[in-house]
């Protein structure tokens, strides 16, 4: 089944809510890198694991829903669908029989390679024409509203 990009409306977007762009932005960069990470076998909800293990390698399934927010019916079924390609083993701590352990494979240290170069890819594409300044800017703002929106929450 193809993904097709979602639909955009490019009228009267100088009035449009600042919100609504950003929601339109992650909607459409989302779309993107899912249909080239796709392309490679990877999908929604891996590469956070993918990179996670690269650098914690050998964690609990426990300790590793816990450090991406995951909940357990789910990271169980996405590293199934990880172990079954290949990104992945899990196997059973030698000392805790009742503890499942979870080690990225030589595969899924190359698919995370490839996950990193279609994300650059991506970005290039997003902030193609804008200057480096711009760039540092936008994520200053984007940074700064997300601090701002945290402080409300608390």
């Amino acid at each position: 089944m193809k993904c097709e990009p979602p639909q955009f409306d490019r009228h009267n977007l100088e009035h449009k809510p600042v919100i609504l762009l950003l929601g339109d932005l992650a909607r459409l960069h989302f779309s993107q890198v899912h249909t080239l990470l796709s392309k490679i076998g990877v999908y929604r909800g891996q590469p956070p694991i993918l990179a996670h293990l690269c650098r914690n390698n050998g964690l609990m399934q426990k300790e590793l829903a816990d450090a991406l927010n995951l909940t357990p019916p789910t990271i169980t079924d996405t590293l199934q669908r990880m172990e079954k390609a290949g990104l992945l083993v899990r196997s059973t701590d030698p000392e805790d029989g009742r503890v499942s352990r979870v080690f990225i494979t030589e595969k899924g240290r190359r698919v995370k390679k490839q996950v990193d170069e279609i994300i650059k890819e991506i970005d290039e594409e997003t902030f193609q024409g804008l200057t480096e300044e711009e760039k540092r800017l936008f994520r200053q703002l984007v940074l700064k509203m997300i601090d701002n929106l945290m402080k409300q929450g608390q």
